[in-house]
């Protein structure tokens, strides 16, 4: 009876009175959370080191003073610090909108991996693991070949909004067949859970192949792009799309932590104190996919960042979802935008796709955490 009550007053919030009021405004409560949590503070200046590390190396260098420059100028603000007009034109057109597409797409896979594991309580999980990348990718496919044959001149107008929408229908319908499948008397078999997401990332092949063979030379290359997964899609105008799909699931996942921490308990306990477990599951559900889907649209299928990014954060700084989830969100960002580092200055001037970086450290972490699991 006390650890109900104290997991009920966990997750309903506790305090009151004078405490309560003195933090009740958002960015009192962010700071409180960010200095209370090391985690959190110690992934979030890593995070800005290495935002400022991705935007400033490549072929063209930027210093961090030329870098700040750049950005007072855009605000009318002049700094003691001259750069090029060729620095201004890469950074603003080329690498910051690469930077903030990796700063979203990752943490919106990180958070949809520890969602996932949750939600299933599985700690294989995995947006990619269980076909929702490939069936998010998939769909943009079909819209590519289908939307431009049949569309022809309109769909090119209205590209940049059709394919995250294609990708989004695609994400969400992958995980509500997973779900569905996996259910069975009211509970979820994880066993089914992988074998399920193995079928339909068999199936999306199979469709994707039958949309190779039907495609012409223009979609082979985009089709390809889908396949290997990159950021070097990215431009201002498809961040105006993407970017708020995958923000808009913080609004529906508010205090979801707390949730998410009786919801691992079993479901009749999280009814017993006060969650409506059905509705919270339709919520990571259409989450995962908004976030997966609109992330695809842009760059691709990227596997096993939902994957390892959480499981760093459990082994580090525990499996309680408050901290959890922001955390993964942080460590998913600074994984692939250090890929996509790796990726454009390992073998410069050519680039390797992203996909490929991230499947080569995901794989062989996915082996460990199966023999781990065995052992156990």
């Amino acid at each position: 009876m006390y650890e109900a009550a104290r997991i009920r007053k966990n997750v309903n919030g506790a305090g009151g009175g004078t405490r309560r009021g003195l933090w009740r405004t958002a960015p009192a409560r962010v700071l409180a959370f960010t200095f209370a949590s090391p985690a959190i503070a110690i992934l979030a200046a890593a995070l800005i080191a290495l935002l400022i590390l991705a935007v400033g190396v490549g072929a063209v260098e930027i210093s961090v003073p030329q870098i700040f420059a750049i950005l007072a100028s855009k605000a009318g603000i002049t700094l003691p610090f001259a750069y090029e007009a060729q620095q201004e034109s890469v950074l603003m057109a080329i690498r910051l909108p690469r930077v903030i597409l990796g700063l979203f797409v990752g943490a919106g896979l990180a958070v949809s991996g520890a969602l996932l594991q949750g939600l299933f309580r599985n700690p294989l999980a995995d947006p990619g693991l269980l076909g929702v990348s490939s069936g998010a990718a998939f769909f943009a496919v079909l819209a590519i070949v289908l939307g431009d044959r049949f569309l022809q001149g309109a769909f090119a107008a209205y590209s940049s909004f059709g394919l995250p929408l294609a990708a989004f229908v695609g994400g969400t319908l992958t995980i509500a067949c997973v779900y569905l499948i996996a259910k069975r008397h009211g509970s979820l078999d994880t066993a089914t859970i992988l074998l399920a997401g193995i079928a339909i990332n068999a199936l999306a092949s199979a469709g994707i192949g039958l949309l190779i063979f039907a495609a012409d030379d223009a979609q082979l290359r985009t089709i390809t792009f889908w396949n290997l997964g990159s950021l070097a899609g990215a431009t201002w105008q498809s961040l105006l799309v993407a970017v708020p799909l995958m923000v808009l699931p913080l609004f529906l996942l508010r205090n979801i932590g707390r949730q998410m921490n009786a919801l691992m308990l079993g479901d009749a306990e999280a009814e017993h104190l006060g969650i409506d477990t059905e509705r919270l599951k339709r919520r990571m559900v259409l989450a995962v996919g908004l976030v997966v889907g609109a992330g695809v649209s842009i760059t691709g299928i990227v596997g096993f960042v939902g994957l390892v990014a959480p499981h760093l954060i459990r082994l580090t700084a525990g499996a309680d979802h408050r901290t959890l989830l922001p955390a993964s969100a942080l460590l998913g960002s600074a994984l692939l935008i250090g890929a996509d580092l790796l990726g454009r200055t390992a073998v410069a001037p050519a680039e390797l796709p992203i996909g490929v970086i991230t499947a080569a450290i995901g794989a062989p972490f996915f082996l460990w955490l199966l023999l781990r699991k065995r052992r156990a």
